[in-house]
């Protein structure tokens, strides 16, 4: 995969470049955070007025459950302007929460069932009613339990500066939406064969509350009465009692990221194709949706993979209608743990590690994904998430096994140069900075965050829930002691406002049926072919 010669000329090449165009980059998170009652149970509230409406608040709204809370920043220019505009979403959430905590883990807290778990509600316009029965399909198909797994996405774009150099460094002849869309598909492929390193480095989630983890399906070792883990863990979240789309695997589909356009076909099959045991569960019972469809995917959002190329929404478009019609314009990163060591959740050194590596694996050749090496790419990654911190766990790496650990600081090494460009074009010394945390932590692994609770949690004679309960009381504390800028204060309230507005013109604007707008929703697929 990697071809260093081709890699050092681009970055000799930026250097020498006046204009710096890799400073031309926007970054935006989205972070998950379940609500719960002081008991480290779910929160049976129903979403806060104060917060605004779920279905149209562009920063905060909720996920697959009512208490599931989404928040999303709008693009910056930097990791540290998108982390201090996730702080102060924080600060305005806890003001308007009550008694509530923001759980601050991946894994979920105090969970009694399915039926413990409230579907998220939009309201009753049609799109609502949509999102709603779409989650309801969700827990059908996998299980409620599943769906209230927290994440981290990182997303992040190149500036138009930095493609028009690029497309002038190496002669393009195409248009620049085919020729960035081009490159931000070979930096996926290269990714997800470098997707084991995340859990690895910013996995934080290494043990669960025994109530999410029942029955025998599972290897997990007793911690204490309360919590089960896996010694080696990094990322459960990541693992296969995660959030896994099995069923596709096992009918051989597949997203295929070849080219755009090979990637909305793939997906396109995946949610036309009936698929048996969902047909089963069925459409409607007593004229209610049980679900949106009975194929592989109800939309390509089902479809988990670690990292998606994404376009810039268009309205109510479907996603891969946009995505054939203006091209990858940003990449998600969808593999990061909730940080319970951080404030936020997250932190601007793993953000900056994770943008070098993005450009990284932009520079270097990326020859197509065959399908016999999934089972590699997919194989190193659960091998990651349940014994990544093992000291001699071996991945595979195009059919030669490689220790981990000498993997690992090999491909740190090889990135200095990137990050010393992105540090001088960047004015800062972040990068650098960022590069040397993650190899101390593949020289010792119980840096790794993942090693740290779980000791933190021997240390203190702790249960998974009451160590992460207790982080969620001293966060609560730190945001509530810090005042929020009284500007962006109104600005937060006006949006709330703004959009229960906007979720009730929506009410009021439909003149279709339900069924008709689902219809006519996925009436845009026979344009993707």
């Amino acid at each position: 995969m990697i071809s260093l010669p081709k890699i050092e000329k681009i970055i000799s090449a930026l250097a020498n470049e006046k204009s710096k165009p890799l400073q031309h980059h926007m970054v935006g998170v989205e972070k998950e955070s379940l609500r719960v009652a002081s008991d480290g149970t779910l929160a049976k509230t129903v979403h806060p007025e104060a917060l605004g409406s779920a279905l149209t608040h562009p920063y905060i709204t909720t996920d697959f459950s009512e208490a599931l809370l989404e928040f999303v920043t709008p693009p910056q220019i930097n990791s540290a302007q998108a982390i201090e505009f996730l702080e102060d979403i924080h600060r305005y959430v806890y003001a308007n929460i009550g008694d509530e905590l923001l759980w601050c883990a991946s894994m979920p807290c105090i969970v009694r069932g399915d039926t413990d778990i409230p579907l998220a509600y939009y309201g009753s316009s049609n799109i609502g009613r949509m999102k709603t029965i779409y989650r309801k399909g969700l827990g059908y198909r996998y299980g409620r339990f599943m769906q209230v797994i927290s994440g981290v996405h990182f997303n992040y774009s190149l500036g138009e500066p930095f493609w028009e150099w690029y497309s002038q460094y190496l002669g393009n002849t195409e248009s620049m939406q085919d020729f960035r869309s081009q490159h931000y598909m070979g930096l996926i492929r290269n990714f997800l064969r470098l997707a084991w390193i995340i859990p690895y480095l910013f996995g934080t989630s290494p043990a669960v509350c025994k109530t999410f983890a029942t029955g025998d399906t599972h290897n997990l070792e007793r911690f204490d009465d309360n919590t089960l883990f896996a010694p080696y863990a990094t990322s459960l979240r990541m693992g296969d009692i995660g959030y896994q789309n099995n069923q596709e695997a096992k009918i051989g589909v597949k997203a295929c990221y070849d080219n755009v356009t090979q990637y909305v076909l793939s997906l396109w099959r995946a949610v036309t194709t009936e698929y048996a045991p969902y047909k089963n569960i069925g459409v409607k019972n007593n004229g209610e949706h049980l679900q949106l469809n009975a194929n592989i995917l109800q939309i390509e959002n089902e479809y988990y993979t670690t990292m998606r190329p994404k376009p810039q929404s268009i309205g109510d478009d479907m996603p891969l209608a946009a995505l054939k019609q203006k091209g990858v314009q940003y990449v998600e990163l969808r593999s990061l743990d909730v940080d319970i060591f951080e404030n936020t959740g997250v932190s601007t050194k793993q953000f900056c590690f994770i943008e070098a590596l993005m450009l990284f694996c932009l520079f270097n050749d990326s020859p197509l994904i065959q399908t016999n090496q999934w089972q590699m790419i997919d194989g190193n990654e659960i091998n990651v998430a349940h014994q990544g911190r093992h000291p001699d766990l071996e991945l595979n790496d195009l059919g030669k096994n490689r220790k981990l650990k000498e993997w690992g600081i090999e491909l740190c090494e090889q990135m200095q140069s990137v990050c010393g460009l992105l540090d001088e074009q960047c004015v800062t010394n972040v990068y650098g900075s960022a590069l040397q945390e993650q190899i101390e932590k593949f020289q010792n692994p119980e840096m790794c965050p993942s090693a740290l609770l779980l000791e933190e949690m021997r240390e203190n004679r702790e249960s998974f829930v009451d160590l992460v309960r207790r982080y969620a009381i001293k966060k609560k504390n730190y945001f509530m002691q810090e005042t929020m800028d009284e500007k962006r204060l109104k600005q937060f309230e006006k949006i709330a406002q703004d959009s229960i507005i906007e979720q009730e013109r929506l009410e009021t604007a439909d003149d279709l049926s339900l069924d008709e707008y689902i219809a006519s929703y996925y009436a845009q697929l026979g344009d993707l072919i």
